[in-house]
Order: structure tokens, then C-alpha cells, then sequence
């Protein structure tokens, strides 16, 4: 590789920190709930419309993976910007489910067009330079900018939202808008790693002919064929999906559903807003230690990160401010020290040419986990109470935990994949 070949991968990840640092001045992302409240929807609707969500997410998570392996990265990022402040807009002016319904359905395909894209984009960047054994460092700054920009935009978010919800809303669609310039100026890597040039041994007759003698049909079908080839040859792949899923997806109903939590407490949305900054520090603090962390305990260092957050959902019983807010740090922390371990764990399985698609294989079993979680919660929250329904969560991961640790002990003690 020349000179010039080698800076366009390398300027991809100056670029992507901007970008993300940009996408995630996610304004809404700490009053969402309380705007969906303010304008008439109870939790019970709002744990649907995240359900929806998510159920948006699980039926376009793998073709937009597979359209970013196929069409292209930098093309699937650019129209995830784009949906994301088409979604805004839509937001602003709505007043009724349904048309909340359609801005979180093209909320979620914007997401799902940028999930794996962009991870892939990152990743490969560095594989064509020969630096993918530093990749975690990268993900790690990358999920301290992300950390930042929210606590940030929480902050900035509660202040206008206190101030008029139209201002905040009308602030992220400039910020969409913004991040997509970065992104205009990234490259596609070049396809370079071993793994890729082998990974469809075996499911080669997928389709016939050489790649560029195929269909596009027959071109979708023979990468969907190698993707599940290698989720077959490697069961490795399935587990770390499955297992993070279900924590994050804990951890995530406990950081929107303490908006609500906090507020029926008798906090405005500036104090809330104050509680997420102190969040987002400590997710941040996570997110600088996390490659250490696991350099110096390896898979050890998943047990208590996990039992963490558990033990945080279950604090909320208690129904006092100050515990929960102690709480909902400490599951930050460990949520965002376990985002590096989990992103590398899983990078280091999948192959180049199936690396997007097989990362929104990931995110839709968060998506499936997310969609029977959240309005369960939702509607047990409007008929029990908030404090009642995360105490019932806390000891259900708990018992999840548990169970996974014993049948995977040896997976969870063990030295780095």
C-alpha cells in the first residue's frame, strides 16, 4: 500500500472521532421520555413506542449491515444522518402516537444504517494499517467522546427543554445535520485481512460463478450464506451476542426509565439533567480504564462489571434519590468499561467482508431483547411503579447472571479469545 492509500484509512479515524462526537450531541436523549409524557403518552405507550423502536431495529438491522458489506460504509453512514434529522423534524411537530410511531421507526433505521457501518469502517481502517491490535484504545476514546457529547447534551438538553421542548428538538436537527460533513470526507478501506479471503470455505457454491459473474441476488444470498457459516463454525460469536444483549439492554431501561424515576421523585428537568451529567462522567471514567482493565484481568473482569449493574438496578428499590444516583453511576461505569470488551471480543471472530453484517446480528438481539423488555416494563411500571418493576429487574439479572457464569465458568476465568 502507497504512501497516499495509507492516509485515506488512516484519516477515516480522526474523522469518525468527530462524527461520533457530533451524532452523539443527542439533545433528546435525556427528555425524551418526559417530552413523550408532556405530550400525553403514558409509560405504557411509551414502552411501546420504544418497542416499536426496536421492532423496526430486528427488521433492518441485518439488511442494512449487509447493504454497508455490500454498497458500502461511508454510503450507509450518510443516509443514517440524514434519517436521524428527518426523525427530529418529525418529532418536533407530532402530537400523536402515530406519528411518534413513524419518527421512531426512522429514528431506528438510521441507527441500524450506522450501527455496523460504522464499527466496520473503524475497524478495517486500522486493519489496512496493520494497528488492529490497537483497536480497543480507539474504541475506548471513541466511547469517551461518546460519554462527553452526552453529558453535554444532557445538560444543554434539560436546559432547553426547561425552556421550550421546541428549541432542543430543532438543536438536534442542526447537530444531524452537522455530523454528517465528517463523514463526507471519510474513504472506504480497502478489504485487506487473511480472514476474509477464507472465511466462506466451505459455502463457496452459495452461489455459482466468481463474484463478479453474480447476481445481485445471487450476491445477497451468498453473503448471507457465508455470515450464517461462520455464526455455525463459531459458537464463540453467538455467546458474546447473547450475553452482552441481555445486559445492555438492562442497563439501558434503567438509564431512560430513571428520567421518569427521578422526576416522580420531584426533580425538574435541569436537576435530572445534572444527575445524567454526573452519569455520563462516570461512564466516561469506564470508558478511559476499560482497556486496562481487561489487559490486566482478561475475562475476569466481566463478573463484577456485570453483577455492578444488576446490583444498581436492584439499589432503586430503595426509593431514595442519593442511592439511586450513586447507583446509576456505578452501572454507568461499568456498562461503558464493558462496551471495549465486548466490540473487540467480538471483531477479533468475524471476518472484513461479513464484519457490518455480523455486528447488526448484534444489535438486533439487543433489539429482540429491548422489544419484549421495555413495554413489559412500561406497562408494569404504569400498574405497580417504577421502583417496584427495576427492583424485579435487578433480581432477574441477578439470577441471569448467575446462571450464565456457572455454565460458562471456565469462559468467564480464562485469558483474552
Amino acid at each position: 500500500m502507497n504512501e497516499k492509500q495509507n492516509l485515506r484509512p488512516k484519516r477515516n479515524v480522526g474523522l469518525d472521532y468527530v462524527h461520533t462526537f457530533l451524532s452523539n450531541m443527542n439533545m433528546q436523549s435525556s427528555i425524551w421520555v418526559l417530552y413523550l409524557a408532556y405530550c400525553g403518552m403514558h409509560l405504557a405507550q411509551i414502552g411501546l413506542l420504544e418497542g416499536i423502536y426496536h421492532a423496526t431495529s430486528i427488521v433492518c438491522e441485518i439488511p442494512s449491515g449487509a447493504a454497508a458489506d455490500l454498497l458500502g460504509r461511508k454510503r450507509c453512514m450518510i443516509l443514517s444522518n440524514i434519517c436521524i434529522a428527518v426523525s427530529c423534524v418529525i418529532m418536533l411537530f407530532s402530537k400523536s402516537f402515530g406519528c411518534f410511531a413513524v419518527s421512531f421507526v426512522v429514528q431506528a433505521l438510521g441507527n441500524n444504517l450506522n450501527s455496523g457501518s460504522e464499527e466496520a469502517l473503524v475497524y478495517d481502517s486500522m486493519k489496512c494499517l496493520g494497528q488492529e491490535e490497537h483497536y480497543m484504545g480507539v474504541y475506548g476514546r471513541l466511547n469517551v467522546l461518546i460519554e462527553v457529547a452526552q453529558g453535554l447534551a444532557t445538560v444543554a438538553g434539560g436546559a432547553l427543554a426547561e425552556f421550550s421542548y421546541f428549541w432542543c428538538y430543532a438543536a438536534c436537527v442542526v447537530i444531524a445535520v452537522l455530523a454528517l460533513l465528517p463523514v463526507l470526507w471519510m474513504a472506504e478501506p480497502t478489504q485487506c485481512g487473511e480472514a476474509a479471503d477464507t472465511a466462506g470455505e466451505g459455502v463457496e457454491d452459495a452461489a455459482e460463478g466468481t463474484p463478479a459473474q453474480r447476481t445481485i441476488r445471487e450476491t445477497v444470498k451468498h453473503h448471507f450464506a457465508v455470515s450464517a457459516c461462520i455464526l455455525q463454525k463459531d459458537a464463540r460469536i453467538g455467546k458474546i451476542i447473547g450475553f452482552y444483549s441481555v445486559v445492555f439492554a438492562a442497563h439501558t431501561l434503567l438509564f431512560f426509565y430513571s428520567q421518569q424515576y427521578f422526576a416522580d421523585l420531584g426533580y425538574n428537568k435541569v436537576q435530572i439533567s445534572v444527575i445524567m451529567l454526573l452519569v455520563g462522567g462516570a461512564s466516561c471514567l469506564g470508558a478511559l480504564v476499560s482497556e486496562k482493565m481487561y489487559r490486566w484481568f482478561g475475562k475476569k473482569c466481566l463478573i463484577p462489571e456485570t453483577v455492578i449493574i444488576a446490583g444498581a438496578i436492584l439499589c432503586y428499590g430503595a426509593g431514595k434519590a442519593g442511592v439511586a444516583i450513586a447507583a446509576l453511576m456505578c452501572a454507568g461505569f461499568a456498562n461503558a468499561a464493558l462496551y471495549p470488551i465486548q466490540s473487540d471480543s467480538l471483531n477479533a471472530l468475524i471476518p472484513s467482508e461479513q464484519r457490518a453484517t455480523l455486528i447488526s446480528v448484534d444489535s438486533m438481539c439487543f433489539s429482540i431483547v429491548m422489544i419484549v423488555l421495555f413495554p413489559l416494563a412500561g406497562a408494569l411500571a404504569d400498574r405497580w411503579g417504577l421502583k417496584t418493576v427495576l427492583l424485579l429487574l435487578g433480581v432477574i439479572l441477578l439470577l441471569f447472571l448467575l446462571t450464565v457464569f456457572c455454565i460458562e465458568k471456565e469462559s468467564f476465568s480464562s485469558d483474552h479469545s
